[in-house]
């Protein structure tokens, strides 16, 4: 896939590490605010095998309050642009908002990462425009609500239905197929339940040949299972980070990269692997 002038293989699977600058990320959330501390992990992450870097200035943990535009251009901007000089991966900016999307693609972001799948007000005409690649993830309500009773008549063909539709949307938009990444959403509105059917089926998850990310590093499907704090999951996040990568994923958003790289060094090489 092309990422401005980037190209990256995603025949293999590659690790995205999180960089959020904001005060309430469930799992850093204050760790990075200022740009030489983001600065200097992002430029560590890269050392330790991350091929993408997400830069988040918003929270959506559940129930995490919305941000301004402003405060959020305030947050991710000076990042993206102090990362663009200094760093070879691709810069994905997490935020569901046209106008930062449109400052975060000219100060340097290659990637727009959307949890609302472009469907907010102006979201997929200002992606078209600014001709960028676009990840769509699945949520069912906001961060605000989609904890409170999520169901589904069945998990993995909802999120598929979704999907078809929002890649439609993209591709009548001028949105080219082959510049859309899929997320199922791991967290957003789901039990945990719906999220272990959906990394259990995951090959089955997805719509057409689209590539997947899949995010649940530190996420509560493992604190709950396992009954363990947030700094506590390593071994959890490694698990289902390998279970996705030998099951088709494509770009593993993650906090260990360095874990996470070597785990999945092995998936590649297994799924390359003839029988």
């Amino acid at each position: 896939m092309k990422f401005k002038d980037k190209i990256v293989d995603l025949s293999i699977a590659h690790v995205m590490g999180i960089l959020n600058v904001t005060p309430d990320s469930f799992s850093d959330g204050g760790r990075y605010n200022s740009i030489s501390s983001a600065l200097q992990h992002a430029c560590e992450m890269e050392e330790q095998g991350a091929s993408f870097i997400d830069i988040g200035g918003e929270s959506t943990r559940p129930g995490a309050k919305a941000v301004s535009e402003a405060e959020e251009l305030d947050r991710v901007i000076p990042i993206i642009e102090a990362l663009a000089r200094e760093s070879g991966c691709v810069i994905s900016v997490d935020t569901n908002k046209a106008v930062v999307m449109k400052e975060a693609a000219a100060a340097g972001a290659e990637l727009i990462n959307d949890v609302y799948a472009l469907t907010r007000p102006d979201a997929l005409s200002t992606a078209a425009q600014l001709n960028l690649p676009v990840c769509l993830m699945h949520m069912q309500g906001s961060p605000q609500t989609m904890q409170i009773d999520p169901n589904y008549s069945d998990v993995i063909n909802d999120v598929n239905l979704f999907f078809k539709q929002r890649v439609d949307a993209c591709i009548h938009a001028g949105i080219a197929e082959d510049a859309i990444l899929l997320d199922p959403g791991f967290g957003f509105g789901k039990t945990l339940q719906h999220n272990y059917q959906l990394l259990k089926h995951l090959k089955e998850v997805g719509y057409g040949n689209v590539p997947l990310l899949v995010g649940m590093s530190n996420k509560s499907m493992l604190g709950n299972l396992l009954n363990n704090d947030v700094n506590e999951r390593l071994a959890g996040n490694i698990s289902v980070a390998t279970i996705a990568a030998l099951n088709g994923a494509k770009i593993l958003r993650v906090h260990d990269v360095k874990q996470t790289s070597d785990a999945v060094k092995i998936a590649n090489f297994l799924n390359a692997l003839e029988k």
